[in-house]
């Protein structure tokens, strides 16, 4: 991308039939690649706290964390939408500790939209932070910061009565000044009937074909994560794989000694051997 994308990129996208790429990533590197490529948004998730520090749930992200990674983020995809992940327990506690908290996300790593796992007792939050300059995507459905509650994260939206209630929610999110969506684990007919129903973008991670984009977490693309994985992740390299053989070939190549060979030393200047042998004469071996 040449030049910065933004809310109003996406709005056009979606005024036009134009999928909306996007991705979960939380380092520099990881975003330089991105930044190479026709993905337009990056999501900075707290799923950071399970693929990057290895807790079992997004529930131990802190502040501090996610603002230095969004941070590192920004810095490698400088001109893709960027989009900041609100942690457990920063805007749960107080109106003007949620604005306090957004606002660090916008001054300290250039973030474009603030990302907030919602219900419909949130709205005062979305209001306060929009009201505050912010831009906002709500997240609705499926809600990782939700599991001490529930026990165990599964679809929304898959009865009549559960679909009713995302389809309102939706609509009272974007009246509190919600500028796009986020759903997550929704069953796909749902997500389409919000999409279509709703002027704002609407991006789907594991809700279906009728999204206006679409979001997977980098390390379940390049297929970096072990173990399970959610029903909609979708590999498209096998980076791990390679990654994994290229440790092993440098781990034999160390203890046969092999490595470094003279390719990848330093040395010294020509004559500087000698000198350095007469200063320390009789002093090393």
């Amino acid at each position: 991308m040449n030049t910065k994308v933004t809310i109003a990129d996406l709005i056009k996208a979606k005024i036009e039939g134009k999928k909306i790429a996007a991705v979960s990533c939380y380092d520099y590197l990881t975003a330089k690649l991105v930044a190479q490529t026709n993905i337009a948004m990056v999501l900075v998730g707290d799923s950071a706290a399970q693929l990057v520090l290895g807790f079992d749930s997004t529930l131990p992200a802190t502040m501090d964390f996610m603002v230095a990674i969004t941070a590192a983020v920004r810095r490698g995809a400088p001109n893709v939408c960027l989009v900041a992940d609100m942690p457990f327990l920063s805007y749960q506690v107080g109106l003007d500790e949620a604005v306090r908290n957004a606002g660090r996300f916008a001054v300290e790593a250039g973030v474009q939209i603030i990302k907030i796992e919602v219900t419909s007792a949130h709205l005062d939050v979305i209001k306060k932070v929009s009201d505050a300059g912010m831009a906002v995507m709500a997240h609705i459905g499926m809600r990782p910061q939700n599991i001490g509650k529930i026990g165990k994260l599964k679809a929304e939206g898959t009865t009549a009565e559960m679909a009713a209630e995302l389809i309102e929610l939706s609509k009272q999110v974007v009246d509190a000044g919600a500028v796009c969506l986020l759903l997550e684990g929704v069953a796909a007919e749902v997500a389409e009937i919000i999409t279509k129903n709703t002027g704002v973008p609407v991006i789907g991670c594991g809700s279906g074909p009728g999204c206006d984009g679409q979001i997977l977490v980098a390390p379940d693309i390049l297929g970096l994560s072990d173990g399970p994985k959610p029903k909609f992740a979708k590999t498209f390299g096998q980076i791990g794989k390679a990654s994994l053989e290229a440790f092993e070939k440098y781990a034999a190549e160390v203890t046969a000694g092999t490595y470094p060979d003279d390719a990848h030393c330093y040395r010294m200047k020509q004559g500087q051997l000698d000198t350095l042998r007469q200063i320390l004469k009789d002093k090393i071996h």
